[in-house]
C-alpha cells in the first residue's frame, strides 16, 4: 500500500537536526485533499481514485456537475490503485498520513527556461576564446558530416528548455507540521514557487480526517439578520425584487395621472 498527496511548493529554507547538522529543505504545503471520484473495474475497467486539491472561486458547468456536493477544486489528479475499498467520495486526508523519515518520490513540472543555446541546454563548452574565434564562443559548431547532406534527427542544438515533467526519487522527509499542513523535504524539489507537486511514499496507508465545518458563513448570516429589525427582514424575504419594481412603476403612473 502506498500513500500519496497533492501539494504546492512554497520555498526553500533550512532545518537543524537533533544531532546539530544543518539540512537544506523545501517547504511544501500538502493537502488537505478530497476524494472526488472512485473508479472501479466494473464501470471504468480499471481501479483508481480522483483527488481534488486547492480551491478557486468558480468552475464551468460540466465541472460543477462533476463536483456536485463538493468544493470548487483548482486541481484534479488521478491515482491508480489496486485496493480502493477504503476510498469513498467526499473523504478528506492531509499530512497526518506522513511522518518524519519517509522516503518520498515527487513529480512536478520543472521551471521553463525559454529558448536556450547549446551551452546552457546541453552543457557544450563552446569554442576556444583565442585568435580567430570572434562571436563564436557559445555557438554549436559543426552539426554533421558533408556526405549525408542533411542533419540527423536527435542532433543536440538550441531549443526550448524546461517545462518538463520531472520525477525525483529518494527524498527524505525531515519534518511534518500538521497544524499548517506543511512538509519539510530534504533537498530541492522540481518546479517553481506555487507549482503543483505530486508526492508518493511506499509503505503505510492514508489516514482520513474529518472535514472541517464552515462556521464563518453561518455566523456572518446570523449577525446580518440580527442587525436588522424583524419587520424589515420579513418584508425583504417575502417580497420579490420584481414585485417591488412593479409597485414603483404603479406609483409613478398614479402621480402622473393626478
Amino acid at each position: 500500500m502506498a500513500k500519496f498527496i497533492l501539494g504546492r511548493k512554497l520555498n526553500m529554507t533550512q532545518k537543524f537536526l537533533a544531532d546539530g547538522r544543518l539540512v537544506p529543505v523545501t517547504v511544501v504545503e500538502a493537502g488537505p485533499c478530497t476524494v472526488v471520484q472512485v473508479k472501479s473495474k466494473d464501470k471504468e475497467k480499471y481501479t483508481s481514485i480522483q483527488v481534488g486539491f486547492a480551491q478557486k472561486p468558480q468552475v464551468n458547468k460540466p465541472l460543477a456537475g462533476h463536483l456536485k456536493g463538493l468544493e470548487n477544486f483548482r486541481y484534479l489528479k488521478e491515482f491508480r490503485l489496486d485496493n480502493i475499498e477504503n476510498f469513498t467520495k467526499g473523504k478528506v486526508f492531509d499530512v497526518t498520513s506522513f511522518s518524519a523519515g519517509d522516503n518520498l518520490k515527487i513529480t512536478a513540472t520543472s521551471k521553463g527556461k525559454g529558448f536556450q543555446g547549446v551551452v546552457k541546454r546541453h552543457g557544450f563548452h563552446g569554442s576556444p576564446a583565442s585568435h580567430g574565434h570572434k562571436d563564436q564562443l557559445r555557438m554549436s559548431g559543426s552539426v554533421g558530416a558533408t556526405d549525408p547532406a542533411r542533419v540527423f534527427k536527435g542532433t543536440r542544438m538550441g531549443g526550448r528548455m524546461g517545462s518538463d515533467t520531472v520525477t525525483v526519487n529518494n527524498l527524505e522527509l525531515i519534518e511534518v507540521d500538521v497544524a499548517k499542513n506543511l512538509l519539510y523535504i530534504k533537498g530541492a524539489v522540481p518546479g517553481s514557487r506555487n507549482a503543483l507537486v505530486t508526492i508518493w511514499s511506499d509503505g503505510g496507508q492514508i489516514v482520513f480526517v474529518e472535514k472541517p465545518k464552515e462556521v464563518v458563513k453561518t455566523e456572518v448570516v446570523k449577525e446580518a439578520v440580527a442587525a436588522k429589525p424583524a419587520g424589515e427582514v420579513k418584508t425583504e424575504l417575502a417580497v420579490e425584487p420584481k414585485e417591488l419594481e412593479k409597485k414603483a412603476v404603479k406609483q409613478e403612473e398614479n402621480k402622473e395621472e393626478k
